[in-house]
């Protein structure tokens, strides 16, 4: 049995719970997920200063989950559409590592020119530039935010589905994408009920990110052990395990 290790960088449960939710049933019984949630940090990351801080509970989650007794994973999904910390975990990590965005941006890219939809305003310039670092900047045709945010729209399913159908319906008229990525933890299922109506595809970024765990992957584990090449100082005891020894 394959086990794929999901780290939500955020400090919620209900988020936690809604990726382990969606993404086993994507994977299939022959799958073993297991999702594990950010010791610290925002409930929801929605700006640069949250962002930041969640590339660090990126590192320490799956780090304590490593320490765990649980045996190590196949494959790590980091469970954030904006994927914090991603090339710092896949240079640490010896199995391989993407995240919600990275997996949805491949997905979409093989019909062609695509747009985003997620919510929170402050997003779009941070997807625009991560879109642009992992090489999908000439596909990306534009992103459509919402002005709430991904944790604000989850609270609120039945309005979250009208605003967000009118959104993914502005992307592909207005920017003439030929797939639409609906992208956020929060908004996992919700892809499926906006699909009808859209013409193009919909692609719920968790799912996708599940979908990549099932593949066999392009990009080859950096190094054969878990581990950073500096020594830590005050960082957490599973951080600083996999830290060099001191000079």
């Amino acid at each position: 049995m394959r086990r794929l290790l999901v780290v939500n960088p955020n400090t919620s449960a209900s988020v936690s719970a809604l990726l382990q939710q969606h993404v086993q049933a994507e994977a299939g019984l022959h799958v073993r997920v297991r999702t594990v949630t950010a010791r610290f940090g925002a409930p929801y990351i929605a700006d640069e200063a949250s962002y930041a801080v969640a590339g660090h509970a990126t590192l320490d989650a799956w780090a304590a989950a490593l320490a765990s007794r649980e045996a190590e994973p196949d494959a790590v999904l980091i469970g954030c559409f904006g994927d914090p910390g991603l090339l710092a975990l896949r240079e640490s990590s010896p199995v391989p590592v993407t995240g919600l965005a990275e997996a949805a941006f491949i997905e979409a890219a093989r019909h062609g020119r695509f747009a985003i939809v997620t919510g929170g305003q402050r997003w779009g310039p941070m997807l625009q530039r991560l879109a642009h670092a992992l090489g999908h900047g000439p596909a990306l045709a534009g992103i459509h935010t919402v002005v709430p945010t991904g944790a604000q729209l989850a609270a609120d399913p039945v309005a979250a589905r009208e605003l967000l159908s009118q959104a993914c319906l502005d992307a592909v008229r207005q920017l003439g994408a030929q797939a639409v990525i609906l992208g956020g933890a929060g908004l996992a299922g919700m892809a499926a009920q906006i699909q009808p109506s859209l013409g193009v595809p919909l692609i719920d970024s968790v799912l996708a990110g599940a979908r990549w765990a099932l593949r066999s992957h392009v990009l080859a584990p950096a190094r054969e052990t878990a581990g950073f090449d500096l020594p830590w100082q005050g960082l957490s005891p599973e951080l600083t395990a996999l830290g060099t020894k001191p000079a």
